[in-house]
């Protein structure tokens, strides 16, 4: 890219607003897309958002809020996505301004429900975005910890590197180290699959097994996160890498994590329903769950995913958690 490059955030949630923040510590103009104009309002008046890590504070002369998405996406270069994959088409349906020319970064962790696809493979089949303008942003991190400026890591990943690069040194700052990958659809296939793992460490939690037997569904959750995603895009890579093994571990384990919180509420006796309205956040992995199970049942050789299994017939079944996980227990070495 001959100039510099404007930077548009799309989404004004937890991740998204952590995204500005960092942003903010390296760039003067930012675009900032929030649907509601009551919170935009609030920024603007108070530098921070009231809904989401509030703690996080704004020089409001470097944000270019707007409640259309429109303005955001024409006046920047390169737009980071990071609603909830649920909302994410009915999102983009607002648009009447082309998406061909931007280069595309996704900040999201799940399956675009109306394609069934990751993310990145949405924009490209359905708008015609070349996968070397689509890049992702993944852990370990959580935008809780990215407001407290405690020190945390992110792997961008895109098959045109120097783009990588680009957004990279841009989230860059003391308390975030960033690095590069080109493994586009093994890091965005990990930020879907940790969501289903943390959903069973939050259930196993929820009916009371303890750290020993978390270890271990840890251990075989990145096992099983390798065959799923050797299955879907083979290629080298190493599974221990944080964009794999760290950002599982984070989710599976953190006090901030939605999934997790999600799954100890299943555990501990809630219907889906009632959990995701006393939550009222979205658990991506609740998505991904199907989707996964799906596509390893499509395959004429699946792999073995009882812990994808699992989370599923708990889910979608209606099975008893705790006859589940007995079994499941029965699986795992």
């Amino acid at each position: 890219m001959q100039k510099e490059p404007r930077f548009g955030v799309i989404g004004g949630g937890s991740w998204g607003t952590a995204i500005v923040k960092m942003l903010s510590e390296n760039l003067d103009h930012i675009g900032w897309y929030i649907r509601n104009d009551s919170i935009i309002h609030h920024i603007e008046r108070e530098g921070n958002n009231p809904q989401y890590i509030s703690s996080a504070q704004f020089d409001v002369s470097k944000l270019s809020l707007s409640s259309t998405i429109d303005s955001v996406v024409e006046s920047c270069d390169i737009l980071i996505f990071a609603i909830p994959s649920a909302f994410l088409e009915g999102e983009l349906s607002k648009l009447t301004v082309s998406l061909k020319d931007k280069i595309i970064f996704s900040a999201i962790k799940g399956i675009v429900p109306e394609s069934g696809l990751i993310v990145g493979e949405h924009f490209h089949e359905k708008y015609e975005i070349p996968f070397e303008n689509i890049g992702v942003i993944t852990g370990p991190s959580h935008a809780e910890e990215v407001a407290m400026e405690r020190l945390s890591y992110l792997t961008i990943a895109c098959s045109d590197t120097p783009k990588a690069e680009i957004v990279s040194e841009k989230l860059r700052s003391h308390y975030i180290r960033t690095k590069i990958s080109d493994d586009i659809i093994g890091t965005e296939y990990a930020a879907m699959l940790k969501n289903i793992y943390a959903i069973a460490a939050g259930i196993a939690h929820g009916l009371n097994y303890g750290d020993n037997f978390q270890s271990v569904l840890m251990s075989n959750a990145i096992r099983e996160m390798k065959r799923f995603i050797g299955c879907v895009h083979k290629m080298k890579r190493n599974i221990n890498n944080s964009a794999y093994l760290g950002d599982l571990l984070v989710t599976g384990y953190s006090i901030f994590s939605r999934n997790r919180m999600f799954g100890n509420m299943i555990g501990k006796g809630y219907t889906v329903k009632s959990a995701m309205m006393e939550m009222n956040m979205v658990a991506e992995g609740y998505y991904a769950a199907k989707t996964a199970h799906d596509f390893m049942n499509r395959l004429e050789k699946k792999s073995k995913t009882p812990i994808i299994d699992t989370v599923y017939n708990i889910l979608y079944k209606d099975k008893d958690p705790k006859k589940a996980f007995k079994k499941l227990t029965e699986k795992l070495d």
